[in-house]
């Protein structure tokens, strides 16, 4: 499991981003590349330059309880937020790749004022955007906003996983929410796959 950085000093990467500048800034992430089941959940977060949100930090850090009383506060207490979704079908017509990256545009189409700056987690623009954006390689263990958006990401999918669980109870969705654990490689062979595995993906 990452280091987690410390809340200060992830929110002293955005403030040296701003430069001084009263820019927002808004920080996006995805949670779902890697699954072989249920769609690729991004989002894009504006947080307050000041009044820090306690519990922000990479999600990949938190237990579940941890990501659930962060996203309450980041959804309380952000400027704006965005979410954006791309189902299993659009992963299998496009790719994985360009179905992140188009959920990405999603989620920050939907923030309700328009940021200065976006900070995408990885190495590469968000295609198609016509805003200003800067790639940070592992920015959700190094930005305050990226961090944010990777906690609202991540429990969004894993509340729609938990619902897709409901629905196909035998694959146990609501523990490995679609990732290729042996578990869910076994309900695969025993069951074959259901609607919303992915087809582009691997499944054996």
């Amino acid at each position: 499991m990452p280091t987690p950085c410390s809340l200060r000093e992830l929110y002293k990467f955005d403030s040296r981003t701003r430069a001084g500048r009263k820019i927002l800034i808004a920080g996006v992430d995805e949670a779902g590349r890697g699954p072989l089941a249920g769609p690729v959940v991004a989002s894009a977060v504006i947080l307050p330059r000041k009044n820090c949100i306690k519990g922000i930090s990479d999600s990949k850090t938190l237990s579940e309880s941890q990501r659930e009383k962060a996203y309450a506060l980041i959804k309380k207490r952000s400027l704006a937020f965005g979410v954006g979704v791309c189902s299993h079908k659009v992963i299998d017509e496009i790719n994985i790749f360009r179905a992140s990256y188009l959920a990405m545009k999603i989620a920050v189409k939907k923030l309700r004022v328009r940021p200065g700056l976006v900070l995408v987690d990885g190495p590469y623009k968000i295609p198609g955007l016509n805003m200003i954006q800067k790639p940070v390689i592992k920015g959700d263990a190094r930005s305050a906003c990226v961090a944010a958006a990777s906690i609202v990401a991540k429990v969004t999918r894993d509340r729609i996983m938990r619902k897709y669980h409901e629905k196909y109870p035998r694959y146990g969705f609501d523990r490995h929410k679609g990732y290729p654990t042996k578990q869910h490689r076994y309900a695969i062979k025993q069951h074959g796959p259901a609607e919303i595995h992915r087809r582009s993906f691997t499944l054996n």
